[in-house]
């Protein structure tokens, strides 16, 4: 199967022991009060006995800044297909996610009329600790959430647009934030099981949940996708947490995760293949493409220290060790037309990621206004080592890039929250961000000297401003400049590129609970990015594509039609996603043209049933419009209209749950892209087409949960 990981047997061998040793544990270590005994009174205590409660903790969700900030409780998800983390983020208003391998690669994230890659443009963090990967060998930002376990996020914080001093690095588009419970209130034991050979073993356990709060969870998963070469994607995933209050202002958590998986990919077929009957639309060009192993651990530790009523440090620190070994193979047999070697690249990633940031936040009221002002500190350093390759059957023939980079930033930021007079807040900030880019280069056949040393500045702006509520409705104004780092080996290669690139964004629009039931939103939002430069991981070689304009609109509501029944929903529309002056894509220096793959036109409902007796039932619609494949427009990405429906019932401790996935099996495709590649037979500059990942048939996922 590959260098490292194992086949499904294996790793769901290892999560269902991992179960049984969990499950034997907790039994021995917890025993269960019978019914009629929690019925008796307790004996009176003696006066040498008395109650003790732990400190306890009490916080509020701060007000919101911006009509596009998004607070997604956990119940939100609860009702939604059951083992893939990803699928969480489908609840942001205008964001869409696809794989485009078939398999454990990190998801393609589209939004604000971003193709936004692996995470290029959305910065991506759970409790604080950063998803992004700088400098990866598969693309600058690589957001692979695959690692977290769904049923541990216990709320999504959602800021689009750069307008917030707490964000820097891919906060163009927006920043993903989530929030882990401490523990569950009962453990639970669930198995799970579907169409294409899914499997899901699940294990929440809390042995602790006073003054120490204790979470284990364990996962175990597997799938082979609907193609005619099964993926065979298996993962484990371990994530264990503590929490405790050690004094009435003090508050410590901790917790590490363990993920491993591996699998064979489709990859990006192309369609004239289909048309012509070479392959079926779940066939394969070369069925050896996959992950042969990834891997990523994580320590995340958190500190708050509440000195008084009106001051508190937050402290924050955190460390990851990743390993990604990648095999791709884009244009088949354009470069090397021997039918026996083809195009194959094997992309290889081994990493430290490690940082730290604090806070000191202070409350005053001077000449009687409120005012938050907040002093910060984050410093990150990634050290990866980096490897473009050649190869046949996952067998490496020969290495193109080899290079050991070391990057750090430092990024001292200040915001102050101001309330002048009532119903009047702005809120207002600072942040510089200093990058140093030192590279080794092993081997290099590309262009440029990867060999040096850089360091590179840039400095934000950030302004909100929040009139109301009247009648319920408040209104918003925001402004920020952010940026995105592109990858080391770009700018060392080419000192003169732009290596932190700005992004300007502007902002207008309100939230209201006008009407009864109901909360609505809109907004409309403006974004400007000075240079689209990326890094292409699977050339080795740098895009500088220029800088771009976009602006869109976004609007949603939350109706509560009955006690028991909900309505969600949003659209999005990005009216104008395009460079804006003379620049060279693809040789053409003519403006207005197109940015490939931006979403135009996003939208999503969901009619969700919760009843008093034990069901929940929820229907969900996803659409994605037609949108340009080329910077020409004369090659569209086809849109899609999706339906989902799932359901659980819970009686007792007993739990059911069913998902039925593209209910109505539309043929979609998920991923899609526009480029040359060239099969046997055709000529030697190769052909201009679609390439595209099948999105999967109608599918279903059934389980049982206990739950203790």
């Amino acid at each position: 199967m590959g260098q490292r990981g194992g086949r499904a047997d294996g790793v769901i061998g290892v999560a269902a022991v991992l179960v049984l040793v969990s499950l034997a544990a907790m039994a021995g270590a917890q025993e269960k009060t019978r019914p009629e005994e929690a019925l008796q009174a307790p004996p009176p205590a003696t006066p040498a006995e008395e109650l003790v409660l732990p400190p306890l903790l009490v916080t509020a969700p701060a007000p919101v800044a911006s009509s596009s900030e998004q607070l997604i409780p956990g119940k939100d998800f609860e009702v939604r297909p059951q083992g893939r983390p990803a699928d969480v983020l489908r609840l942001i208003p205008g964001l869409i996610i696809a794989q485009h391998q078939g398999g454990g690669k990190a998801e393609q994230y589209l939004i604000r009329g971003f193709d936004a890659d692996h995470g290029t443009d959305l910065a991506l963090f759970i409790d604080g600790l950063p998803v992004n990967l700088r400098s990866h060998a598969h693309g600058q930002g690589y957001a692979d959430l695959h690692f977290l376990i769904p049923e541990t996020v216990e709320v999504v914080d959602v800021l689009k647009g750069p307008y917030f001093p707490e964000y820097g690095d891919f906060d163009t588009a927006g920043v993903v934030n989530f929030r882990t419970k401490d523990f569950v209130s009962e453990n639970t034991l669930e198995i799970a099981g579907g169409s294409f050979n899914t499997q899901r073993y699940l294990a929440l356990l809390s042995p602790t949940r006073d003054a120490l709060k204790t979470f284990v969870a364990v996962e175990g998963y597997h799938n082979d996708g609907p193609f005619d070469h099964p993926s065979r994607y298996d993962r484990l995933n371990v994530f264990a947490k503590a929490s405790a209050t050690l004094a009435e202002n003090m508050k410590l958590s901790l917790w590490a995760s363990f993920s491993q998986a591996n699998w064979r990919g489709s990859g990006q077929i192309p369609e004239r293949a289909v048309r012509k009957g070479l392959i079926d639309r779940f066939g394969s060009i070369d069925p050896s493409e996959g992950g042969q192993y990834t891997t990523r651990d994580n320590l995340n530790v958190d500190y708050l220290w509440r000195l008084t009523d009106n001051q508190r440090v937050t402290a924050h620190a955190y460390a990851t060790y990743y390993e990604l070994s990648l095999v791709n193979d884009f244009t088949f047999f354009l470069n090397h037309r021997d039918p026996l070697v083809g195009d194959e690249i094997n992309q290889r990633d081994r990493r430290m990621l490690a940082g730290f940031d604090t806070q000191y936040e202070v409350r005053a009221r001077p000449l009687g206004v409120a005012v938050t002002a907040t002093v910060g500190f984050q410093y990150r350093v990634d050290t990866p080592n980096v490897v473009l390759a050649s190869a046949t059957e996952r067998h490496q023939t020969g290495v193109s890039q080899d290079v050991d980079v070391v990057e750090q930033s430092s990024s001292p930021f200040v915001k102050v929250d101001i309330v002048p007079i009532d119903k009047v807040r702005l809120m207002a900030g600072v942040r510089a961000d200093v990058f140093n880019f030192h590279g080794t280069q092993h081997v290099n056949t590309a262009e440029g000297n990867l060999t040096g040393n850089i360091t590179r500045e840039h400095l934000g702006e950030k302004a909100n401003l929040i009139l109301g509520p009247w009648s319920d409705t408040e209104f918003f104004a925001n402004y920020g400049t952010g940026f995105h780092s592109n990858d080391a080996r770009a700018v060392l290669a080419d000192p003169k590129l732009t290596a932190l690139p700005t992004a300007e964004g502007y902002e207008f629009g309100l939230k209201t609970r006008l009407l009864p039931r109901t909360e609505l939103f809109a907004t409309y939002w403006i974004l400007n990015l000075q240079s689209e430069l990326v890094f292409n991981g699977d050339a080795g070689t740098t895009e500088a594509l220029g800088p771009t304009h976009r602006a869109g609109v976004e609007v949603g509501a939350k109706v509560r039609l009955l006690d028991w029944l909900t309505f969600t929903g949003d659209f999005t529309d990005t009216t104008d996603a395009e460079f804006v002056h003379p620049t060279l894509v693809e040789g053409d220096r003519q403006p207005g043209r197109a940015i490939p793959l931006a979403p135009i036109w996003t939208a999503r409902w969901d009619l969700t049933a919760r009843l008093p007796w034990g069901l929940a039932s929820s229907l969900e619609m996803r659409y994605l419009g037609d949108r340009p494949a080329d910077p020409a427009r004369a090659q569209t990405a086809r849109g899609y209209t999706l339906f989902n429906w799932t359901t659980r019932y819970r009686y007792k401790n007993l739990e059911a749950f069913l998902s039925i996935e593209n209910l109505v099996d539309t043929e979609y495709r998920e991923g899609q892209f526009f480029f040359v590649s060239r099969l046997p037979g055709e000529p030697a500059e190769g052909v201009p087409d679609i390439h595209f990942t099948p999105g999967a048939p109608r599918s279903f996922l059934g389980g049982l949960a206990i739950h203790f």
